[in-house]
């Protein structure tokens, strides 16, 4: 896939992974629409890329997906269409099940699940119609394998995974294409971000996140499994990458490890 001119639209572009996107994206010469809650820091990546004259900022708030097909049609306005939606906002999560409030689990399911199923529905009719749309969604290793203190978190991962498969197979005749990117620990704001179970912010970087790969590394490398319309792929240390396998076929072995990690 060649990206000059193409249009890709990409959510929680403010930072880590997305800011990294973005930046890369645009040495490849596409147009790029950034959205995020942020529209200072949307401003510095829209600065940081190669041609800021091809980047749109549109805000976004996944929290309001009651509301956004104003959103929407803003953003395919932009440029006159949408080649690829890269579904990355989210929320992370950094507290036990018995200590999570229900109030905390609801808002990482309404903005990692909710918020990106209705902007995929919002967009939807804009691809179907075009005969051509690609959906990349970022999950996580964690979604593929739930982990102490991501409960929540991990079942908003979970369900994007269910979503989107099922979506990949109803529009393969529309020439509609899904890659769910699931990313390891990568050296980003997400851990200080993350909820605790008063649904308070961690405000703290978890060592685990600290030593992991670079964003811009990361970016490259989900640009690559973006260009291969690749359906799954795992980006990340080789032991994170590795858990999905065991998981797989030894999934007693994984339970028993799993037990065992330290994920903060």
């Amino acid at each position: 896939m060649d990206f000059t001119n193409k249009v890709i639209w990409i959510t929680g572009a403010s930072s880590g992974i997305g800011k990294a996107l973005a930046i890369e994206l645009s040495l490849k010469k596409a147009k790029l629409i950034i959205s995020s809650r942020s529209k200072e820091a949307l401003i510095e990546v829209k600065n940081d890329c190669k041609s800021p004259g091809n980047v749109i900022i549109v805000m976004l708030d996944l929290e309001e997906y009651l509301q956004l097909s104003s959103t929407v049609a803003e953003a395919i306005s932009a440029f006159g269409k949408i080649d690829i939606l890269v579904n990355n906002g989210g929320i992370s999560q950094r507290s036990l099940v018995k200590d999570t409030n229900i109030l905390v689990d609801k808002r990482i399911m309404d903005v990692n699940y909710f918020g990106t199923v209705a902007l995929t529905k919002e967009i939807l009719p804009h691809f179907i119609e075009n005969k051509n749309g690609h959906f990349v969604v970022t999950t996580s290793i964690v979604g593929k394998i739930g982990t102490p203190l991501r409960s929540s978190y991990a079942a908003s991962k979970h369900a994007l995974h269910g979503f989107f498969d099922s979506l990949r197979a109803e529009h393969k005749n529309d020439n509609i294409a899904v890659t769910l990117v699931c990313p390891g620990f990568v050296n980003t704001n997400v851990s200080i971000n993350a909820l605790t179970g008063d649904g308070s912010p961690q405000q703290k970087m978890d060592l685990a996140t600290q030593n992991g790969i670079e964003s811009k590394r990361f970016a490259k490398l989900m640009i690559k499994a973006i260009q291969q319309k690749k359906e799954e792929v795992y980006i990340g240390g080789f032991k994170e990458k590795l858990g999905v396998y065991v998981k797989r076929f030894f999934p007693k072995i994984l339970s028993i490890m799993i037990r065992k990690l330290s994920v903060t």
